[in-house]
């Protein structure tokens, strides 16, 4: 279902037949706030502008000195606006996909709590059963199409919407910066989380893979009104500082920019053309290194190690990932990028005898061929499934497994026999 709102003539720029007329009448419908985000776009990345323009409709604080990332304080549950704008609308007429796809999420800005940050957001979830973190205001959006919000991701919500056109998706954060602050005696700094947008262009089979811009800001949420009073208050400080203090400042703006940042690792392709190595090796990209983590199941420290090789993963020793990434899961990816698997209990070599009357098989120096079977328990049960796999039957297919001994007697085969072997 689309979800549509009437818009006043300037806010997007007229199309004819689904096209943009010229760059000169887009430039010239932009909406005034538009404008000047474009000119503070332009003064951040120079000439180089992005594909994409997104814009918090929330006053970033004026209490962060200029080499900071801006800072913009928003009230828990209340609904605020991010405005999107194709930047090819102003420029090009080209646009290579019918409708894009944008995935907003909430995480933590510090690397700190990146380091926990599956256990941070389960925790989360237990001390609040059928809340979400971020959410989407849908009756106030305005041009999205098919919004939704994974049950399993409590901080993500995904929409599609027109290129060709302005839209605008209404978001609702649920959580508070002190949630995530140890307690202590009252009065806690809350942290400060990234607010991070995705977007995706469809592929010839429709699946929205080819990513084509990632931008992001820096946020602190309070409880209700309390955003308003903490900038009241930056305000204030600002004003009793001298002129030449304040210049070592920001400005305040009542809209934030989102700047452009790397892609959120999840949002990876993990889909390959090739098949993938199943072992990191030291020749591996960061992409590959990527994709890597996400199928051994390390998906919660893919946004640690963005920026990682396979030589920098196997450089690392068992210590470093015990220290970064907790023993338990540290032990564990130190085991799986050295291949090390779990040594077998017992080897058992076995061999497939000929029917009377097949001919014989060639094989060296004329005797049958024995194939080893590693057992990591010593149960009947785990040397059906390796005998099974080994002949590629299944394993209700096998009834009995005898052992023959040395004196030519065959002997049935059980969890005590295994046992003893």
């Amino acid at each position: 279902m689309l979800f549509c709102h009437p818009q006043p003539e300037s806010y997007h720029a007229e199309l004819q037949s689904g096209r943009v007329s010229s760059a000169l009448s887009s430039r010239d419908a932009l909406a005034p706030f538009l404008k000047t985000e474009e000119a503070r776009l332009r003064a951040d990345s120079g000439a180089r502008r992005p594909p994409f323009h997104y814009v918090l409709c929330a006053a970033t604080s004026p209490a962060v000195k200029q080499q900071d990332e801006t800072l913009t304080y928003l009230n828990q549950g209340q609904s605020y606006e991010i405005r999107m704008l194709n930047r090819k609308l102003v420029e090009y007429s080209d646009i290579s996909s019918r409708y894009v796809k944008s995935i907003v999420r909430i995480v933590f800005h510090d690397r700190r709590l990146q380091y926990m940050e599956h256990q941070h957001l389960e925790g989360w979830r237990w001390n609040r059963p059928g809340d979400r973190i971020l959410d989407i205001d849908v009756p106030l959006s305005v041009g999205i199409l098919d919004p939704r919000s994974d049950p399993l991701h409590l901080n993500t919500i995904e929409f599609l919407w027109d290129p060709l056109k302005n839209a605008s998706v209404f978001i609702q954060v649920h959580c508070i910066s002190t949630e995530f602050t140890p307690r202590k005696h009252g009065g806690e700094k809350g942290v400060p989380f990234c607010l991070q947008v995705d977007s995706f262009t469809s592929n010839d089979q429709g699946e929205y893979v080819e990513h084509v811009h990632s931008s992001s800001c820096q946020v602190k949420v309070f409880k209700p009104k309390g955003a308003d009073r903490k900038l009241k208050t930056d305000r204030e400080k600002m004003e009793k500082k001298t002129p030449q203090d304040r210049d070592k400042y920001q400005l305040s703006h009542e809209t934030t920019l989102l700047k452009e940042c790397s892609q959120w690792p999840e949002s990876l392709n993990l889909s390959s053309s090739s098949t993938p190595s199943p072992h990191l090796l030291p020749s591996s990209s960061p992409q590959d290194a990527q994709r890597w983590l996400q199928r051994h199941r390390f998906s919660p420290f893919s946004r640690l190690f963005f920026s990682f090789s396979g030589a920098d993963l196997l450089r690392m020793s068992r210590a470093d990932l015990i220290q970064i990434c907790g023993p338990a899961d540290g032990i564990r990816l130190f085991n799986t990028m050295k291949g090390r698997s779990v040594q077998p209990r017992l080897t058992l070599y076995v061999c497939q005898q000929q029917q009377s009357g097949a001919p014989a098989a060639m094989t060296p120096g004329g005797s049958d061929v024995y194939h080893a079977l590693y057992l990591e328990e010593r149960t009947l049960l785990n040397l059906l499934e390796k005998i099974a796999g080994l002949y590629s039957i299944a394993p209700q297919q096998i009834t009995h497994i005898y052992r023959q001994k040395t004196t030519g007697i065959h002997v049935l085969v059980s969890d005590q026999v295994t046992s003893a072997i």
